[in-house]
């Protein structure tokens, strides 16, 4: 039956419900809800840290806000004593996780998989203490295992708990293929769970059914079954699609300062609680209060943002570089001022040109139709002025600034 919570002294129970509040602060979902607290009167009792997994597929190194979700939650765990277990996928990065894909994806190589995995161990360093992380490549079991105990492997689950994956159910209707290979991915992600014991394993919630699969089969392996972490998925920029960089609505945590802030406070207000909860370094307390100032109206949304802004810049940067990134923006968006230094681009073509092709040979904007939109928005600047004609002619001229919305300035050479 295990200790339960009554039996552990006062001061041992105040700690127990320190740590839960903590880890359900945010989260989707926990499953089972129940055992989590479990887990954590055991942990004191027995004086043993809790192994916390979290699997990751090096196919798109590079981290944004969106990843942190998850990172700041292996935090919490970490600050607390417990086992932070990193999985990399090498050998199921070959394969390719399925989830949210309407085809199969390509498989990676051992270069293409140690080069990524390289690019998240530094870019994790800058939110949980990578000295302190167990590490582990899941083809240090995966690849050994002889045909027969694949198959065995195999006839630990059914086809039909296999197909209640969305992303399967949805290219059978479609008539689109799947390849028997990438029925295996999430029974090597539960394998791994197995090898390794993890008492928890977190993940997005599109990752639902390959985390719990971890479950499933350390109880067919009879193992203590793990517990599932659900964390939500965070929108972007947008405020629509989940953070992305093939969306372009992210903020990447390898970028400038002053990137980072102004990219912030293009924050849809109606998220910035969300983002305050899944990703600053704010408490619980303290998310609370401004929640509740925002509902009153006792804080300014424009504030708030502020204070996120900021926050976000602290945690990856510094507090001096925070402080610097919001004069630079108080200086160049709220006042309008154009900043001391604009980044320079040489412009090699005609001396006149309209409007819409400048932007596009610039790179400031994708395409004309998306131009013409910026115009009508009256997001387009040349040399401080307002551009509301489509089929204006510019004379270039050396020195000239370009300006599209709040974030983009330029500054010409032309000779």
């Amino acid at each position: 039956m295990g200790t339960t919570v009554n039996q552990l002294t006062i001061e041992q129970q105040h700690e127990v419900k320190r740590q839960l509040a903590i880890y359900q602060e945010g989260t989707h979902d926990i499953i089972p809800s129940d055992e989590l607290e479990k887990k954590i009167v055991n942990s004191i009792m027995e004086n043993r840290p809790l192994k916390v997994k979290l699997g990751l597929d090096p196919s798109a190194p590079d981290v944004h806000l969106g990843h942190t979700v998850v990172l700041k939650k292996l935090k919490q765990f970490q600050d607390n004593g417990h086992t932070i277990q990193l999985l990399i996928g090498d050998f199921t990065g070959k394969i390719g996780d399925p989830t949210g894909k309407t085809v199969a994806r390509k498989q990676l190589t051992d270069e293409q998989v140690k080069l990524n995995a390289q690019t998240y161990f530094e870019q994790f360093g800058k939110v949980i203490d990578m000295d302190k992380v167990e590490l582990h490549y899941n083809s240090e079991w995966l690849s050994n295992l002889s045909f027969e105990e694949v198959i065995q492997l195999a006839g630990k689950i059914t086809v039909a708990r296999l197909m209640e994956r969305d992303d399967f159910e949805e290219r059978i209707a479609l008539g689109k293929p799947i390849s028997l290979h990438e029925f295996f991915y999430p029974l090597m992600q539960g394998y791994d769970s197995v090898v390794l014991e993890s008492d928890i394993e977190l993940g997005g919630t599109d990752q639902h059914f390959n985390v719990l699969m971890g479950r499933h089969f350390q109880e067919r392996f009879g193992k203590e079954k793990q517990i599932a972490i659900l964390m939500p998925l965070l929108e972007g920029l947008d405020g629509l699609e989940k953070m992305s960089k093939s969306k372009n609505n992210y903020i990447g945590i390898d970028e400038k300062p002053e990137d980072m802030y102004g990219k912030a406070m293009s924050i849809p207000d109606s998220l910035m609680v969300k983002y305050f909860e899944l990703i600053s370094d704010y408490t619980i307390e303290q998310n609370e209060a401004i929640k509740r100032d925002l509902a009153l109206g006792e804080l300014h949304p424009r504030d708030a943002k502020m204070k996120l802004a900021r926050s976000i810049v602290r945690m990856y940067h510094s507090e001096e570089l925070a402080e610097v990134a919001e004069q630079h923006f108080i200086t160049v968006f709220q006042k309008g001022i154009l900043p001391d230094e604009i980044p320079s681009v040489e412009w090699k073509g005609a001396s006149d040109v309209e409007v819409l092709d400048l932007l596009v040979d610039l790179k400031l904007m994708p395409s004309k139709s998306e131009a013409r939109k910026m115009i009508t928005n009256g997001g387009v600047k040349v040399n401080s002025e307002k551009v509301s004609d489509f089929y204006k002619t510019v004379q270039i001229e050396d020195g000239m600034v370009v300006q599209i919305g709040k974030r983009k300035i330029v500054q010409l050479q032309y000779k």
